[in-house]
């Protein structure tokens, strides 16, 4: 088949840019071996150290422009799906991947069904054992969960592990994750491993253990709802009312004395729960940090400001930054690139042509379109 590999990349948005491509030159030359035709469009990886000459290298076509590399495109490789503009203009009867967040963009589903595009929706893939090695939010979520931690302890500013010197006695800094999912076990344990004081909570029970496996502390209200907090796919549901005032007076008291709190709560579909009020930065030490990793879905800290880093009036820092792995292009797009690989065989026949196999689940579960109709689930009626 024919597949192309687009630059997904945008200058205009600085710090918070998209930096990753959707394969590596080596996975480019695993596709060309297997006897796929492979274009990259110029300056795809710049930003994660590929280098066209590289792509070149590899057995792929440099091509000028997406639009131009997309012409005769069986299967289109992107990070982000791009935009409905840009999918009317793909092959009738291709695909195209990616992180689409097709619920927060129905638009987008219509624009793929009506130029008969099937897209696949990554972020869609089911939680099941055979799709780990597809499973590109946790793969990009690890990622997620250490940069914060790094980007947090240059914020603050000062030593995290404890520090005995003849000049005195540095203390440990103190890091509260918030949320214990790929992002946060990661955050538990990058702060641990930087000699941080780390504790977690997490509205799933079975998060306990895994934190303390970690060298952590848990903290939560373990209650009845507490008990039942999970959904049959792993998720976070959402709490009563009752609930998260007393998981809000808890984590209150708690937040007060911390250093560096990092957030990563997210529940599939809905705007991120708010877990950090502004009552509670408000009791928080001078120079102490927030790392809101949801600040794309609307935030769990009050006062966040989505692309940016602000201080309270109390000098506390928030930092609402976006596309934390793009902040490791290199490494983002290596793990995107070999998730995607893995996702290929599943839209592939026999004989190498672009063919997906409609009776896996995996293709049920991720694909938004089908033959010019929107088919999942969630974007219906």
């Amino acid at each position: 088949m024919n597949i192309t590999i687009l630059n997904d990349t945008d200058d205009k948005l600085g710090d918070n840019a998209e930096a990753r491509v959707g394969a590596t030159p080596d996975i480019v030359k695993n596709y060309v071996a297997s006897g796929h035709k492979v274009t990259v469009v110029k300056g795809a990886g710049k930003y994660a150290n590929h280098y066209d000459a590289d792509y070149k290298s590899a057995g792929a076509i440099i091509s000028s422009s997406n639009k131009v590399a997309c012409k005769d495109a069986d299967l289109v490789l992107s990070i982000t799906g791009k935009d409905a503009k840009f999918v009317a203009g793909l092959k009738s009867g291709s695909g195209i991947t990616g992180l689409m967040n097709p619920t927060d963009n129905p638009k987008y589903a219509e624009a793929c069904a009506k130029a008969n595009v099937t897209a696949f929706a990554l972020e869609y893939i089911p939680r099941i054992s055979r799709a780990q090695s597809m499973d590109v939010l946790s793969s990009q979520s690890n990622l997620s969960g250490y940069r914060a931690v790094v980007e947090g302890a240059s914020i603050y500013g000062r030593a995290m592990p404890m520090m005995m010197t003849a000049a005195g006695t540095i203390a440990p800094a103190k890091c509260f994750i918030m949320g214990v999912g790929v992002a946060g076990l990661q955050a538990i344990a990058t702060s641990r491993r930087l000699g941080a004081v780390t504790t977690a909570t997490d509205v799933r029970p079975a998060t306990k253990e895994q934190v303390a496996s970690l060298g952590a502390k848990f903290i939560a209200v373990e209650n009845e709802e507490f008990k039942e907090a999970e959904t049959a796919g792993g998720y976070a549901k959402q709490m009563s009312s009752e609930y998260q005032k007393l998981q809000a007076e808890l984590t209150a008291s708690h937040i007060a004395k911390q250093d560096i709190v990092i957030t990563t709560a997210l529940i599939p579909g809905r705007a991120a729960p708010i877990l950090v009020t502004k009552s509670m930065i408000a009791n928080m030490r001078p120079g102490s940090v927030l790392v809101d990793l949801a600040a794309e879905r609307g935030g769990n800290v009050e006062g966040a400001v989505p692309g940016k880093i602000v201080e309270t009036k109390n000098g506390v820092k928030i930092v609402g930054l976006l596309n934390w792995p793009s902040r490791l292009a290199s490494d983002a797009s290596a793990m995107f690139a070999k998730n995607l690989k893995n996702f290929i065989p599943l839209v592939t026949a026999e004989d190498g042509s672009y063919a997906p196999d409609w009776n896996d689940e995996i293709i049920q579960g991720c694909a938004l379109t089908r033959d010019g109709k929107v088919i999942h689930e969630r974007l219906k009626g």
